[in-house]
């Protein structure tokens, strides 16, 4: 009976080992189209006159260096853009850095707005719905108030919004609805941060990047850059449709995409400064992204579990007896596990902190099962201080 357990989880394991070196090999390629697609948009950009932009950045709290983070924005190489910024409360700290910002800029159309209503569970979106009724421009671009950006940052972006038949750095017969843009996480010093970043880089965009290679482009947006016209917006209902849903970027690409439009990946990869997480803030930042993600995608969630390469190695070489073949087996998931961090870390995103943590990357791993695993345990998560439930997608606030 103890041979035939040890046997099935060997077996188990050993296909754990193979859908993940699958999945890795799968992520080496997505990151190779994406860097050579990258190259020849560059060359095909195009030279029509950029359309005016408004900026959209609802705010609760602060962020690290987010002043820093909002003068990238004041920086831009761009012919004429607004931006706007959005708090619930007017004696929110993060008002104080949008008046010294509007001081330093005076030249810059800077506007701050009241949101004194409370639309939906997503303070976000409630916001932005507030926002939208003062926006001048037709072109919107949301991002994080977190998300620092170089001076070309707004000119790569709209670019292929601004000419709708430019996509993937060819021409198609599909309109661009939205622009959105991977982004590197740069760590405080402390051990919750490090391992945030590290996840970032060698994780979670080499997963869309592969989302984006076998659906045949993204369906969904990230928060990080959400660029789109507001004809789009209006078509696709606004933003009230998701004023509870967690994971509104991806719902408000995934509405766009729906549109028969399609969501382009920009070259342009964005920088975010994260918070001193503790190890335990860490674990409940990740356990709320992965609640978030099993509510959007349940299906692709659900199959994560075919790709947690050294965990499936390590269980193989143990169901093994430390078997020679079963070393082998881990050096061949580490090497590629290894590649996919340097392709995507560092020749995608450009993550100089990446060597350094490198060495945290199977502790990350771990953490990883371990959350996915308590991801399906219950529906609760903590956002910005609140609690809520999340069903199906949406969230339900929990009184204090």
């Amino acid at each position: 009976m103890i041979h035939s357990a040890i046997r099935l989880i060997q077996f188990v394991a050993i296909a754990g080992c193979i859908s993940s070196s699958s999945y890795y090999l799968l992520c080496l390629w997505s990151a190779f189209r994406f860097l050579r697609v990258g190259e020849a948009s560059m060359s095909a950009r195009s030279t029509l006159s950029l359309p005016p932009v408004s900026i959209l950045k609802p705010l609760k709290g602060t962020d690290p260096d987010i002043y820093k983070s909002f003068r990238s924005h004041c920086l831009q190489d761009y012919p004429e853009y607004e931006i706007i910024f959005g708090v619930s409360d007017p004696a929110d700290p993060a008002v104080v850095s949008v008046r010294q910002l509007q001081q330093e800029f005076p030249q810059r159309a800077i506007r701050l707005v009241v949101c004194d209503k409370l639309l939906g569970s997503n303070v976000k979106v409630s916001n932005l719905a507030q926002m939208l009724p003062v926006v001048r421009h037709e072109y919107l671009l949301i991002n994080d108030s977190d998300i620092q950006v170089e001076p070309d940052y707004l000119r790569r972006v709209i670019a292929p919004l601004a000419d709708d038949k430019v996509a993937e750095g060819k021409v198609t017969d599909k309109q661009v609805g939205m622009v959105t843009c991977l982004y590197r996480g740069v760590a405080s010093p402390t051990l919750g941060s490090h391992l945030e970043s590290l996840g970032i880089s060698t994780d979670f965009c080499a997963g869309v990047l592969v989302a984006r290679q076998i659906e045949g482009g993204l369906r969904f947006g990230l928060g990080s850059t959400l660029a789109f016209r507001r004809a789009h917006l209006d078509q696709a209902g606004g933003f009230l449709p998701i004023v509870d849903f967690l994971a509104d970027d991806y719902e408000l690409g995934r509405r766009i995409w729906d549109l028969g439009r399609q969501v382009h990946l920009s070259d342009v990869v964005v920088e975010t400064h994260l918070p001193p997480y503790s190890l335990r803030e860490f674990l409940a930042h990740q356990l709320r992204w992965a609640r978030g993600v099993r509510a959007a995608r349940a299906g692709g969630y659900a199959g994560m579990i075919a790709t947690f390469g050294l965990i499936w190695a390590l269980l193989n070489l143990i169901a093994a007896h430390a078997a020679p073949w079963s070393w082998a087996v881990l050096g061949v998931v580490v090497l590629l596990r290894l590649a996919v961090a340097f392709a995507v870390g560092r020749s995608v995103l450009h993550d100089h902190q990446l060597l350094k943590h490198l060495w945290l990357l199977p502790v990350r791993d771990l953490i990883a099962v371990l959350v996915w695993i308590a991801s399906f345990a219950g529906r609760t998560v903590t956002w910005r201080g609140d609690r809520f439930t999340l069903k199906n997608g949406r969230l339900t606030r929990i009184p204090r």
